[in-house]
């Protein structure tokens, strides 16, 4: 309704505020074990002891494997006696040289000194091969369901059982393009699972790609969830959230913008005159919009019936947020009451 001439355009404002805005990125995403292994045999035999039973927990070295292993224990044996042996050969050597033996060459003792050599090496070998027969856990975690029993041969590489080690979750889910900047300056994530409805657990974000997806134009990133008593599984789905509160921005209704040629402004009320200001927009979300504008807080932004306006015309304004908790009316100087 347009006014007369001389009377006020009645519209609704009130202070301008500063609020942070909570960008907030939704995604889907996996867990798993933030450290796993899926042991195999080093060595070959039948099995002769079994400690895999499922969903067992374990200590890193703990036994989980018992193969046959007399037939290496024997080759230990008599590598150690070849050892022995040779170790003799040497000394022997040795004092004849030393107690001036000239049917002893410098050649035969230096043969001896390197079959020496090479018996400590078979040593060695037949212990690693012994050890072989015993498997153990190379990490601390929950065993995974083995097909292996006592009785079964096994040969080299076969599988055994796999161990995760559930202290923690690696989460991994994709984020668009426009999360690079939040990836920049927030590290944690909020997950939660349709496993344990209403719980939600923190997390810290561990890593992410160097680069998006070409199709996608997505970038993977995995965070880490801490798993102390036990209730996450490697696989499980989970909502994650990743949220970043910014600093405290200028922010008004949706309805205070309006639109011309020029781009977004916004109206305020300055001695009792209308003033348009140019503004940008930098988020929206239901009916707030945080702008970038040089405005200062607490000064009257028009909320309804902007479109009324002309710059500098008269403003009678009822302020929604009056100090009395009512609302009430501001005057124009030189306004004529109606």
């Amino acid at each position: 309704m347009r006014v007369g001439k001389g009377e006020a355009t009645v519209v609704v404002t009130e202070p301008l505020s500063l609020r942070p805005y909570n960008d907030v990125i939704r995604a889907v995403g996996s867990g798993r074990a933030i450290h796993r292994a899926n042991v195999t045999t080093e060595g070959s035999g039948e099995v002769i002891a079994t400690y895999v039973a499922a969903n067992r927990l374990v200590e890193a070295g703990d036994l989980l494997v018992e193969l046959d292993a007399r037939s290496q224990q024997l080759a230990l044996e008599l590598a150690e006696a070849n050892l022995k042996q040779a170790e003799q050969t040497v000394e022997r050597y040795t004092q004849l040289r030393a107690n001036g033996n000239l049917t002893l060459s410098a050649v035969t003792l230096s043969e001896a000194q390197t079959a020496l050599e090479q018996n400590r090496i078979a040593v060695e070998m037949a212990k690693i091969t012994l050890d072989a027969q015993t498997v153990r856990a190379p990490i601390s975690g929950r065993l995974g369901l083995s097909e292996v029993e006592t009785g079964d041969i096994l040969s080299v590489n076969d599988p055994i059982v796999s161990i995760d080690d559930l202290s923690a979750l690696l989460v991994q889910f994709e984020v668009p393009e426009r999360a690079i900047g939040l990836l920049q300056k927030e590290t944690t994530i909020l997950a939660s699972t349709p496993s344990f409805v209403g719980k939600v657990f923190e997390g810290e974000i561990e890593s992410f790609d160097s680069r998006l997806d070409s199709v996608t134009r997505s970038l993977t990133v995995r965070a880490r969830v801490e798993n102390p008593e036990g209730l996450l599984w490697s696989g499980m789905t989970f909502s994650v959230q990743l949220i970043h509160e910014s600093e405290p921005l200028p922010a008004v209704p949706a309805t205070a913008i309006t639109w011309s040629r020029d781009g977004s402004k916004i109206w305020i009320v300055e001695e009792g005159k209308a003033v348009s200001i140019p503004v940008v927009i930098l988020h929206r979300q239901d009916e707030t919009v945080w702008l970038d504008t040089d405005i200062a807080p607490g000064v009257q932004v028009v909320t309804e019936g902007a479109q009324k306006l002309h710059e500098g015309g008269a403003v009678a304004s009822r302020n929604l947020q009056d100090s009395s908790g009512s609302a009430g009316f501001s005057k124009a100087k030189d306004e004529v009451p109606s």
